[in-house]
């Protein structure tokens, strides 16, 4: 059974910058041995480095700081920093520094773990391995520990998938963060406010680079602290909520062109049960959405819109090629995979028998409107693409009568949904003052 020891080394003297934080730890640990890990706290690296700088306002350096904001709660913020990682103030510290100064994460971790495990080889002749350390906040769970922001010479991640458990299952999952894990035993001996910034972990040899791969140039390799950083495709929860919300909206666009892929029944009902919950008149429900989920029906549903269509064209004037044109123009319906039917009932509105009825109309289809647009910025969440087009509206017959729609059911449109054939251009930009009038 494998165990080890955790010790906090004493005797660091105040670090000031230029320090060599390799010979002051040597200095005070010359013990050190192979295979031992050292936990450096990061804010001793970033004094030693210079990264103390003036600065009255806390929150401008944070700015500076910032690469994209996370989520943001009051004056909490929770941003991605220029090192790219995901925490609280983008790790600007403004404790045990002189007043009017804050200090700044060290710029590269993992390259100042590399020299300070280099300096203590040509100081002590050891190869240990040496983690930065920094206190995060977790989502999900109260409380701070420490993680590892930079590392050499370690293993940070041990990747236990094609394995088996204790009783033979297969570990399709399993990827331990093996550094962070070493950070937190060694916070758990510095202590948070007892100066002691330094903690050595020994017993563990095996999660320290081997000596061999060193000489053979794999160390090189070696990505450091950098590899625990979730890669954005991969990261589920990479917005806080209202974040999510902004970015889902901006997301929002029309797509025209699909892959063959399939959607997702489940991530259509989803966008559903969001969009109705949009505003609505007398507390009524207006939406209603027909999901066209097997080919008969959007067959059935297109011919009879396309025949319809092609019947009006001819009956204003349009000849052969230009109708012909124009349909294959209207296609996007039947490029997309899944198609969806939104629908107005006006079940619950009143009814004056003058001009108000008009009015009263006019308060349901904008709360249709809101839900179908609720719709469309879900699917964009799901990372659905969609188009919503106007053409069942100008032959709501034909369309209930093609799907057995009940008469007071108004198509108002149909949704083209699927997997988008390539990213949409970028949107231009547009001043929301332009649509702004302040009385």
């Amino acid at each position: 059974m494998t165990s080890y020891h955790v010790w906090a080394v004493p005797g660091l003297p105040e670090v000031q910058q230029g320090d060599d934080l390799a010979k002051l730890i040597a200095g005070a640990s010359p013990d050190l041995a192979d295979g031992d890990v050292v936990l450096v706290t990061s804010k001793i690296v970033s004094k030693a480095e210079g990264r103390t700088v003036r600065a009255e306002d806390r929150e401008a350096s944070i700015d500076a700081e910032t690469v994209r904001v996370v989520a943001r709660r009051g004056t909490l913020r929770i941003v991605e920093n220029r090192q790219g990682l995901v925490m609280a103030a983008a790790g600007v510290d403004a404790s045990n520094t002189p007043p009017g100064t804050v200090l700044l994460l060290p710029e590269d971790s993992d390259r100042s773990a590399r020299e300070i495990r280099g300096g203590l080889r040509d100081t002590l002749g050891v190869e240990v391995g040496v983690i930065v350390t920094d206190t995060f906040g977790r989502p999900w769970r109260n409380g701070l520990t420490d993680v590892a922001i930079g590392a050499a010479g370690v293993r940070v991640l041990d990747d236990l998938r094609g394995g088996t458990d204790a009783h033979g299952n297969p570990l399709s999952a399993t990827v331990v963060a093996t550094a962070d894990e070493l950070a937190a035993a060694g916070d758990l001996v510095k202590g948070k406010a007892a100066g002691l910034p330094v903690a050595v972990v020994r017993g563990l040899p095996h999660v320290v680079t081997p000596p061999e791969q060193q000489a053979a140039g794999q160390e090189a390799a070696d990505r450091g602290a950098a590899a625990m950083v979730r890669v954005a495709a991969d990261d589920m929860f990479r917005l806080g909520t209202s974040e999510a919300v902004r970015e889902a909206v901006s997301q929002r666009r029309t797509v025209r062109d699909f892959t063959g892929e399939p959607v997702d029944p489940g991530a259509v009902r989803r966008a559903v049960a969001a969009a109705v919950t949009a505003p609505a008149p007398h507390h009524t429900t207006p939406w209603r959405f027909v999901l066209l989920e097997s080919d008969d029906s959007r067959t059935r549903l297109l011919d009879a819109m396309r025949d319809a269509w092609i019947e009006d064209l001819r009956g204003d004037g349009k000849s052969e090629e230009s109708i012909a044109k124009r349909v294959r123009r209207g296609d996007v319906l039947r490029r997309a995979p899944y198609l969806v039917v939104p629908c107005m009932v006006t079940d619950g509105s009143h009814r004056y028998g003058d001009a108000r009825d008009a009015a009263e109309r006019e308060m349901f289809v904008v709360a249709t409107g809101a839900g179908v647009q609720n719709f469309l910025v879900a699917l964009a969440g799901e990372r659905l693409g969609s188009a919503w087009v106007s053409s069942t509206m100008f032959c709501r017959d034909v369309v209930r009568a093609a799907l057995a729609l009940p008469a007071e059911w108004e198509p108002m449109g149909a949704v083209a949904v699927g997997h988008p054939l390539a990213q949409p251009a970028p949107r231009a930009e547009r001043d929301p003052e332009a649509f702004v009038t302040v009385r």
